[in-house]
């Protein structure tokens, strides 16, 4: 069988950062729990916002929470109600203070997360797989992507036996470790079974300057980098 690596976790400490950024001496195992039921929460309850991923920071008694989403209005809701609303709801899961920051993600089509969930969505709707895959695949290439590819896994079409498809257009070298690549996976809840859908998306190689700048800072690189 093929071994495959996660596109995120092999660039972690060279091109990427951790999403959750704390430090526990005693207390991992709860605070890490902690961090996985607030995604998990958020992500169910905030689904139809758009959100591609939840950074978790924790410093003393404070704990920050920053959402990236491609539809910020829908969680700020009139004068910040929503907000006040989910701050409420996840003093359930700790005892921290929670602040909630809101970023918003500009390009929702370059977002290797959203667009698989947005092939999730089309095939709950019964639209043709391929045909949804290759709609994301062009509307993703025209906003700038150097490389992406879509795979499907599942009872595609209603089949008898399941079987995988993927379609890639442009580049995208999975070995690189400059290599910018957005990964992100969704589960379509079909009639005839869940079908899974992956999708790598591939912005450009990372210069040595901001290759440095990135290890140092943990961060991605912004666009200005690229």
């Amino acid at each position: 069988m093929g071994q495959k690596v996660h596109p995120y976790g092999f660039r972690v400490g060279t091109l990427y950062g951790w999403q959750s950024n704390w430090y526990a001496d005693r207390h991992y195992a709860e605070q890490l729990h902690e961090d996985i039921a607030v995604r998990k929460f958020i992500k169910k309850k905030l689904y139809h916002a758009g959100i591609s991923k939840v950074v978790i920071e924790r410093t003393g008694d404070k704990m920050v929470v920053n959402i990236h989403t491609a539809r910020p209005g829908i969680l700020i809701g009139k004068r910040g109600a929503e907000v006040d609303v989910l701050r409420k709801e996840l003093k359930n899961f700790t005892s921290r203070d929670i602040f909630i920051n809101i970023r918003e993600i500009r390009k929702a089509e370059l977002d290797a997360q959203l667009v698989a969930e947005n092939i999730a969505l089309q095939l709950e709707r019964r639209v043709a797989f391929r045909r949804a895959m290759k709609k994301a695949m062009i509307s993703t290439m025209k906003f700038g992507a150097e490389g992406i590819r879509i795979q499907c896994s599942g009872r595609l079409g209603g089949a008898e036996m399941g079987r995988r498809e993927w379609y890639r257009d442009g580049r995208v070298p999975l070995h690189t470790l400059r290599a910018e690549i957005e990964y992100g996976m969704a589960e379509a809840k079909t009639t005839y079974g869940i079908v899974g859908i992956k999708c790598w998306i591939f912005k450009g190689e990372v210069g040595d300057k901001e290759l440095r700048t990135a290890t140092l800072s943990h961060e991605a690189p912004s666009e200005h980098a690229r």
